[in-house]
């Protein structure tokens, strides 16, 4: 069955670094559009980063343009997301998704989902 295991979540300071990892099985990963979502406490689900199937493509929200970098590696059946200079606003469950189209910035555009991972920056 389809899988998508978030990883790499934890504690950590501001102006830190975390680099959460998202294992896929059970579909082409190749095929789908990756993305990262976050989702704080009373706050809707946001998308944070997005690439396309060949990684020729990302797309970042504007609030973390610059600190956060998103890569995948189709080989591995895993796509990354690696975040610098934390912020305690970046608080949230971060979770990864698959989409079969170009680019869906809502949570209906994306067809598979992850548990999500906690990152909690502190200040």
């Amino acid at each position: 069955q389809v899988q998508l295991v978030e990883s790499g979540g934890g504690l950590v300071q501001a102006g830190g670094s975390l680099r959460l990892s998202c294992a896929a099985s059970g579909f082409t990963f190749s095929a789908y559009v990756m993305g990262w979502f976050r989702q704080a406490p009373g706050e809707e689900r946001e998308l944070v980063a997005a690439i396309d199937w060949s990684a020729i493509r990302t797309y970042y929200a504007d609030f973390v343009k610059g600190r956060f970098t998103i890569s995948r590696d189709n080989a591995k059946n895993t796509v990354y997301l690696q975040m610098n200079s934390l912020k305690p606003e970046d608080t949230a469950v971060y979770y990864c998704a698959g989409s079969l189209s170009w680019l869906g910035r809502h949570v209906s555009n994306y067809n598979y989902w992850g548990q999500g991972t906690q990152v909690t920056v502190s200040s």
